[in-house]
């Protein structure tokens, strides 16, 4: 039997750190180091196991009978990357009874699964030098009808490049097989590179297994000829890949600075993202909820204290306009997990100019997910992988292929534990219903553009920690209807302009900012628009409740931000109260401008919509109106008798209601409005000015209008 040589004279060595099981189990794995190092120039003294036959150190272990180990050989260093791949392709060769032995003297069919393209080379060096007869002639797709004297072997080594097809080559394979000699396959997905007769008859499947410190110990040894004195860490292994290897395992080194070296690789391959966490994100929503919750899921699971299949939260569609911070939320959500952050897109995998190129590169983005998990792997671009249901002509097959390539991926969070998948779109209804179901992206999360509380925080965000005196909440207004992209653009560019003037960043910087970025309004819309605007504020603040936090002006319109919101403590009188406000805007242009625009309308959004909506729903849901005590749904409201003349006349009693209030703070509406239109924007504060510089008679005062709403009322019961 074998047994271990005495080692070259290179000082004290240490007891390997692998275990004796793990040591006997790589007796395959020693015999094709060995094989490989008759290759190299010999240039070192050092041994591991090397059988008495010269020529071939992995003949004696085909074979039952003793071996006898010479007590010492001469051999130089391998490259620590096609030592891997040795000790890998050993490995998963163990496991199958006999497969050496066949090779040797029979003519098996193999497939191996190759991690990447670029160890393809690798895989068939280890595969000619060790796993086949010591003179055997190895031949690719050249052999055409060549009949070859002697031992033989056949492989196919394929990279992934773009004739790398199932329909290419199978004629080579009925050849080698009315030989008969070994042939072998070799691909990083043998189903779509290899040819496709070779797949139907192959008889044994290999793929390398992962790396551990057992091979990462001989892979060290043979390379240094030297054993480590201590462990890589788990996590380390897990963020190596076969093409680490070289980079810190030299021969130039020791064991122990190799180990060093490796930990530097690992430690720079999984850092986090820089930026934010989601705790520093404002205007995410449900959407940031749930990033809390996983994150903290993927603490507990890093330290062991909750099981993969107990997460449910593994993957997560966001949809949303383009800006919306669809990429920063992946960053964010890595950041506060502490874990790594793979990106890619759909356009990154389309790269390639052939289908094979597009088909690896999905394979290897999950395949470094799992290797680096947990992580958070993010695909932006997600619609790009189009809907086969309007495929049409030559791009059905290609495509077809694509989405099933990226299902069979996603199937089954169980098949990638640690790794949660994040799916980007701006949109979701061009997705191929397939990869919305349930296993895969089966929970969608739409962000939208934020409002003003979520904008003011974004501004505070990217202001840091510059004009920290100063409210955001004018900018925020200035920037409704702005995305958290176009907010970092305009911090940026504003803080370019004060850098230039040689000066300290100013509100006002940015608030430029944000004008210059929106097409002006002609001045008769820009009028309008202010006066609709003032109308709203100045009934909102004679009337709350809540109160105005601002009003401004941009290239769609305006917009007055007013805090108040209805909830089940609402009365009567406060809807009424929500519907003047919402009707103001029409009533103070015909009091300004004596004829009314459509702007009011038009719109899920608009003014008139949401009064409308309201009026219903106090008509039909609240209990108070025409149906009395009864709720009637959205669906049935047409079944009410009387709603559409009983809704017309709640909203004209409220707009006569902010008619009457507009008339008697016709002043204020006259400010207001005339600095809206010079300025673009009003603070709260700056309308609380104007107010108060406003003629005082009437203001705040309610029971002044009371006759006059009595009477409006009774013409609008």
């Amino acid at each position: 039997m074998l047994k271990r040589l005495s080692r070259p004279k290179r000082g004290p060595m240490p007891p390997p750190l692998a275990s004796s099981a793990t040591a006997e189990a790589d007796l395959l794995a020693r015999g094709f180091l060995d094989a490989l190092a008759r290759e190299e120039a010999d240039r070192i003294r050092w041994g591991l196991r090397v059988a008495t036959d010269p020529d071939d150190p992995v003949e004696p272990l085909t074979s039952d009978g003793p071996t006898e180990i010479a007590d010492e050989i001469r051999r130089p260093p391998l490259r620590a990357d096609l030592a891997a791949v040795a000790i890998g392709l050993a490995r998963a060769m163990e496991r199958q009874p006999d497969l050496i032995r066949r090779l040797r003297g029979e003519a098996p069919v193999v497939v191996i699964e190759a991690s990447t393209g670029a160890i393809v080379p690798l895989v068939r060096r280890v595969l000619t030098r060790c796993a086949l007869p010591e003179n055997a002639s190895v031949y690719g797709a050249e052999i055409g009808s060549h009949r070859p004297e002697g031992p033989a072997a056949l492989i196919l080594a394929r990279e992934g490049g773009r004739d790398d097809r199932p329909d290419v080559g199978n004629e080579v394979v009925a050849h080698a097989r009315n030989i008969p000699i070994p042939l072998i396959g070799i691909a990083p997905d043998p189903h779509s590179h290899l040819p496709r007769d070779l797949m139907r008859i192959a008889e044994w499947h290999l793929a390398l297994p992962p790396l551990d410190m057992a091979a990462l110990e001989l892979i060290i040894e043979a390379v240094t000829g030297e054993t480590p004195t201590r462990l890589l860490a788990p996590e380390g292994l897990r963020g190596l890949t076969v093409a680490d290897l070289p980079l810190a395992i030299c021969p130039d080194r020791s064991a122990d600075r190799c180990i060093e070296a490796l930990e530097c690789i690992a430690a720079r391959e999984d850092i986090l993202p820089d930026g934010p966490t989601l705790d520093d994100l404002a205007g995410y929503g449900d959407a940031g909820t749930w990033g809390q919750e996983l994150a903290a899921d993927l603490v507990a699971y890093k330290a062991g204290r909750l099981s993969w299949d107990e997460i449910d939260h593994p993957a997560l569609l966001l949809s949303g306009p383009p800006g919306v911070g669809k990429t920063l939320f992946a960053q964010a959500l890595a950041q506060t997990a502490g874990v790594p952050l793979i990106a890619t897109s759909v356009a990154q995998w389309n790269a390639s100019k052939y289908l094979s190129g597009t088909l690896q590169a999905i394979r290897s983005v999950f395949a470094e997910a799992r290797r680096r998990a947990p992580c958070v792997l993010f695909i932006d671009e997600v619609d790009g992988i189009s809907d086969r249901a309007v495929l049409r002509g030559e791009y059905v097959e290609y495509w077809g292929q694509v989405i099933n390539s990226v299902l069979e991926e996603l199937a089954g969070a169980e098949d990638r534990p640690g790794v949660v998948v994040v799916a980007a779109t701006n949109y979701p209804e061009r997705l191929d219903p397939a990869l919305k179901r349930a296993g895969r992206l089966d929970h969608e999360i739409r962000i939208e553009k934020p409002d003003l509380p979520a904008l003011t925080a974004i501004f505070r965000h990217h202001l840091g920690a510059a004009l920290p005196n100063d409210d955001t909440v004018p900018a925020a207004i200035a920037a409704l209807g702005c995305t958290g992209a176009d907010v970092e653009a305009f911090v940026r560019r504003a803080r370019g302009v004060a850098r230039r003037a040689g000066r300290a960043l100013a509100l006002d910087d940015v608030l430029d900012q944000i004008r210059a970025s929106r097409p002006q309004l002609g001045p008769e819309a820009r009028r309008r628009i202010a006066i609709h605007e003032a109308g709203h504020v100045v009934v909102a603040s004679i009337l709350g409740p809540g109160s105005v936090v601002g009003a401004s002006l941009h290239s769609e319109g305006g917009v007055a931000e007013v805090s108040a919101t209805l909830d089940g403590t609402a009365t009567l009188e406060m809807c009424e109260r929500q519907l003047a406000i919402l009707m103001a805007g029409r009533a103070a242009e015909a009091l300004e401008m004596d004829e009314i625009s459509i702007g009011a309308g038009g719109g899920d959004e608009s003014d008139l919509c949401r009064a409308t909506e309201l009026a219903r729903a106090i008509e039909t849901q609240f209990g108070l109106g025409l149906t009395g005590n009864a709720y009637v749904p959205d669906s049935q409201s047409f079944l009410v008798p009387g709603l559409i003349d009983a809704v017309r006349n709640r909203l004209g009693y409220a707009e006569e209601r902010a008619a009457l209030i507009l008339t008697g703070h016709r002043s204020a509406l006259q400010k207001i409005a005339d600095a809206l239109e010079s300025k673009g924007t009003l603070s709260a504060q700056e309308i609380k000015e104007l107010l108060s510089s406003s003629e005082k008679s009437d203001v705040g005062r309610l029971d002044v209008f009371e006759p006059a709403l009595v009477q409006i009322k009774g013409r609008n019961p």
